[in-house]
């Protein structure tokens, strides 16, 4: 199946919802044959048709409309139907022909309803107080600035939407965008007046039914004006010389639009989730069913506890089950990404749909591969927009932040390595690697933060591309130069670290020359170990002195089982590794010691 597919079988799924206002949601799901759209103006009447009100508002409200109208431009008079603009509302708007016509055209449509088999007591009254004639009376009396005109006579706020309140008492809600039965009654009108047009072969639904040229806008409201499906270009190179017309290329029922369209416009507004650069993701399970985001972690952080490894596996196997439990094996994930090439073009920039638990395990391998030990939380799993931030990112107001569209290229990019299990990309984490090499220009909680994701992202990388399990706790016999070379240069830093007085927070000579240490290890290691020895050793006593010269003994022995021709040259990338590990091993020691 297609997006479209997938989108018609959530709504047909969540029928029950349409026109339903949610608690806790941002949208409500739009029934077929309607929109949504902030309403500046709300007019009440009574059964009879007679004015009682009218004051500004700012509402979010649904309202009938048409194919013409859903995807109307500034140029063309294709009314809603019962709730509009105010120049279609409003006679005589101005001295135009052409705008005088868009009230004519709008009663003629509210009448055709009003008069069909599926009328509605509401539709009638709104009908009849248009017809009295007295509506721009009333507004001037209600509030002056209602209808506002210029110097000769035409009307200024003439795109201020209008919304309608009939009073009837039978039970249903005033409010005509908050009444069932009156979006039932349009649904049936309107779709009853498809029958009568032409029909072809719908390729969302396989059927022969009344097809549609004009297709909603604004699925992603950032990108209100954009379209998934478009089709004007019918003069020059009409269709690019591929096709006679429009129906050539896509054909789509009516209904079928409608109801992929405001299904997707329902789940972006309510599970959307930005990615920057006016790129939008959603994730969904088309019978309604509860799937985690691709950008987010499984497992939430807990505070009161740090976890080891197998205990954060043990977590995510936990979660997992969580929602497996209320999945059948004929149950999916779909994903999408949505991006406006142009501001009247909305594309699927990545899609996917996968089985609901093929999907879950997806997650959970990212997370058990992409995982490290945080001194605060324990093992747990950077974000994806924490990866973006930290390795594409600069320091602003004391965040890492990208920018925006360099975010939503990346973040695309990572969503699409995690669900499509692809392998880390070596260009992220060799810039997490040139950022962590340079730490000194970090205040301490966002180097902390750079090292930790740094090393799950180092991790992740050598076990995608080198099929190599990075261990979390120290190794001291490892046989790797750049890990030993790592832990030297925590060491070193410790020991200069030690002497500082508290609050005291210049840096360290280790750090300040990490850059110098990691292109040339031997060299710089000699030269901070003459500087500590010269000026810091002093200040030790003889035990402490004692037990780091036995440390650096041990690391350099190590180093030298690689051959002296290693000494010197560039260090690999898990230095950072053996670094984060042994400075936790050096305090996790004095905590010890201190607490006894």
């Amino acid at each position: 199946m297609g997006l479209f597919q997938n989108a018609v079988e959530t709504y047909d799924a969540m029928n029950h919802l349409a026109g339903v206002l949610q608690a806790g949601k941002k949208a409500t799901l739009a029934p077929v044959g309607h929109m949504t759209t902030k309403a500046k103006i709300e007019i009440t009447i009574d059964g009879e048709g007679r004015f009682v009100r009218a004051q500004k508002v700012d509402n979010t409200v649904l309202f009938p409309a048409t194919e013409a109208s859903s995807g109307r431009s500034g140029t063309t008079v294709a009314p809603h139907m019962l709730c509009d603009k105010l120049e279609f509302i409003l006679p005589c708007c101005s001295n135009d022909a052409k705008e005088s016509k868009k009230h004519e055209k709008y009663l003629k449509q509210l009448e055709n309803w009003a008069y069909s088999p599926f009328g509605h007591s509401k539709v009638m009254a709104i009908l009849k107080y248009l017809r009295s004639g007295t509506i721009i009376e009333d507004l001037n009396f209600s509030d002056p600035t209602l209808v506002q005109r210029d110097e000769k006579g035409n009307l200024k706020n003439k795109d201020d939407f209008v919304c309608w309140r009939v009073l009837i008492d039978d039970g249903s809600r005033s409010a005509v965008w908050e009444d069932k039965t009156l979006m039932k009654s349009y649904t049936e009108f309107y779709l009853a007046q498809k029958e009568k047009d032409p029909t072809g072969i719908c390729m969302i639904t396989g059927k022969e039914i009344a097809t549609t040229s004009q297709h909603l806008k604004g699925v992603v409201s950032v990108n209100g004006n954009a379209k998934l499906i478009s089709s004007n270009d019918t003069v020059n190179y009409t269709y690019r010389g591929r096709f006679a017309d429009e129906k050539e290329a896509v054909s789509i029922g009516y209904e079928a639009s409608q109801k992929a369209h405001n299904a997707l416009k329902w789940i972006v507004a309510n599970d959307g989730v930005s990615l920057g650069g006016g790129r939008m993701m959603i994730c969904w399970n088309p019978q309604g069913k509860s799937v985690p985001r691709p950008h987010s972690v499984l497992r939430k952080r807990e505070k009161e506890e740090k976890i080891s490894l197998s205990s954060y596996k043990a977590e995510l196997e936990k979660v997992i089950w969580g929602y497996k439990k209320d999945f059948s094996h004929s149950d999916k994930a779909v994903i999408a990404i949505f991006d406006a090439a142009t501001t009247g073009r909305l594309s699927v920039a990545y899609y996917n749909e996968l089985d609901a638990s093929d999907f879950l395990e997806r997650l959970r391998y990212w997370d058990e591969t992409c995982c490290w030990y945080d001194n605060r939380w324990g093992v747990e799993t950077p974000s994806l927009f924490d990866l973006t931030a930290f390795a594409y990112g600069e320091v602003r107001n004391g965040q890492m932040e990208a920018d925006d569209r360099i975010k939503a290229q990346q973040m695309q990019r990572l969503v699409s390595c995690r669900i499509d299990q692809q392998a880390l990309p070596i260009d992220l984490m060799r810039r997490l690697e040139q950022k962590a090499a340079n730490l000194q220009i970090y205040e301490k909680g966002l180097r902390n933060r750079l090292l930790f994701i740094t090393c799950a992202a180092i991790r992740k990388y050598r076990w995608d591309h080198l099929k190599e399990e990075c261990n979390m706790a120290l190794e001291t016999d490892k046989k790797d130069r750049s890990y030993q070379y790592g832990r030297l240069l925590a060491v070193m830093e410790k020991i200069e670290r030690d002497t500082y007085k508290s609050g005291e927070e210049r840096e360290t000579n280790a750090i300040r020359l990490q850059s110098v240490f990691v292109k040339r290890p031997a060299y710089a290691a000699s030269l901070i170990m003459n500087q500590l020895k010269q000026a810091y050793y002093p200040q030790h006593g003889p035990g402490t002195r004692n037990y780091y010269e036995k440390l650096i003994g041990e690391i350099m022995s190590v180093i030298s089982d690689c051959g002296e021709e290693q000494y010197n040259k560039p260090l690999q990338e898990t230095y950072l590794l053996g670094y984060y590990l042994q400075k936790n091993a050096l305090y996790t020691k004095k905590e010890t010691l201190e607490e006894e």
